[in-house]
């Protein structure tokens, strides 16, 4: 009988199987989100510049806040751009 890795599948076994979300703060414990930290926030930011939102980031509603304040922030001092091409 063959096995598993010599079966060949027209279709992605994998196709419908999600990874859960979740929120990295509280996972790890992050309390304070640095805005003097734009390495950091790029994880939240798109390649044009956009701040992303929950559903793709996985982030609690109270971090997310937390999160664009500081991007904002960061923009308003000039360590991140507002708007950029292929940014990343």
């Amino acid at each position: 009988m063959a096995s598993r890795d010599d079966i060949k599948f027209l279709s992605n076994p994998n196709i419908g199987k999600t990874q859960s979300k979740y929120c990295r703060f509280k996972k790890f414990g992050i309390k304070h989100i640095d805005y003097m930290d734009p390495d950091f926030l790029l994880q939240f930011v798109n390649a044009q510049g956009k701040i992303l939102p929950r559903r793709i980031t996985g982030n609690s509603l109270k971090y997310q806040k937390k999160v664009a304040v500081a991007i904002k922030r960061a923009r308003h001092l000039a360590l991140m751009p507002y708007v950029t091409d292929l940014y990343k």
